[in-house]
């Protein structure tokens, strides 16, 4: 029996290599348009043609054995194209095989791919049917220097989201959109989690913990919570990459004669020689200073050197300035 092929993909306008996240944001979204309570008239005739598509496409693209069936189809179909289930191989049987009130609200095309033999176990199809493994979750984790240089554990007070009690995911309760969360299926709820900093982590980074993302539908499993580093601005030094920067002022006696001067580092402090003559604007590196890198590939810290002119002198040091002066006249008049 020929039937009239869908293109699933093209009712959620999503691409065929569209990931789970994709699908269902698109899904949730049509659904919200197209939900026939939220119209009158004839209108409300259309919504529910177009609900029924937009449930069924959700449907199979939300199962990845139904999906995968579906893509055994190959791209060579169009939409509107006349199917034959018989193609697909004999483990697949007409609409006429099958009790219509196993796939009631669904088209002839989706029952003649996924219907069974007659009195074989059938899965009532509908919204989120099944157990889905819950969504990932990205936040953000701000982190100071010394944070970021240890590394260790850090507790972090989280929103994460759970599925909605009252809908039980499915964003449509009732007939109706889900008052309690808004159609999205999910709820914020706050918790704590204990995170393991890595030595050496720096703005961008990212950490990754296993099963502490989204909540799982119809008892699927938690998703992952992704965290992105943010390192906090510091007194101190500022961050490029696994290398940091400290300013160090001199006089300009101490430029042009020189000195040992103690900086700080992250760990500790260290003696730092500043060589006769040194300019201002030099940076002197401290190697494997910087943050921890992989396999003891440290970056370094820089002392940028800032020679700073004083603000009030006494007559003495005037007088030395002048005669520093006079010295530079003689030389230039030789």
């Amino acid at each position: 029996m020929a039937v009239t092929f869908r293109d699933y993909y093209e009712t959620l306008g999503v691409p065929r290599d569209a990931d789970e996240k994709k699908i269902k944001a698109a899904y949730r979204k049509l659904a919200r348009k197209w939900h026939p309570d939220l119209h009158s008239g004839k209108a409300k005739e259309q919504a529910e043609e177009k609900f029924k598509e937009i449930n069924e496409a959700y449907e199979v693209l939300s199962d990845a054995e139904k999906r995968a069936k579906y893509d055994r189809l190959g791209s060579n179909w169009k939409n509107g194209d006349q199917f034959d289930p018989g193609d697909m191989g004999s483990t697949y049987y007409s609409s006429g095989d099958f009790n219509p009130a196993d796939f009631q609200g669904f088209s002839d095309f989706f029952a003649s791919i996924f219907s069974s033999r007659p009195g074989g176990n059938q899965r009532q199809a509908g919204y989120y049917d099944g157990s889905m493994r819950g969504q990932d979750v990205e936040s953000e984790i701000g982190l100071t220097l010394e944070e970021a240089y240890h590394g260790g554990n850090k507790s972090l007070h989280l929103s994460a989201g759970q599925v909605c009690g009252k809908c039980h995911g499915r964003g449509i309760a009732g007939h109706a959109v889900c008052t309690q969360c808004g159609g999205t299926g999910s709820i914020s709820a706050p918790r704590n989690i204990e995170v393991k900093i890595p030595a050496g982590v720096t703005t961008g980074s990212s950490i990754r913990l296993k099963g502490q993302g989204g909540e799982g539908m119809g008892g699927g499993p938690r998703g992952d919570l992704y965290l992105r580093v943010k390192l906090l601005p510091h007194p101190l030094f500022t961050v490029q990459g696994k290398d940091i920067e400290y300013i160090l002022t001199l006089r300009p006696d101490q430029a042009v004669l020189g000195d040992k001067i103690t900086v700080p580092t992250l760990d500790r402090s260290l003696r730092v020689t500043i060589p006769p003559g040194t300019p201002n604007g030099r940076r002197l590196r401290l190697k494997g200073q910087g943050l921890p890198g992989r396999q003891g590939n440290n970056g370094d810290q820089y002392v940028k050197i800032d020679i700073s002119l004083p603000s009030a002198i006494s007559d003495e040091e005037k007088e030395l300035y002048r005669k520093i002066r006079a010295i530079h006249e003689r030389q230039a008049d030789v």
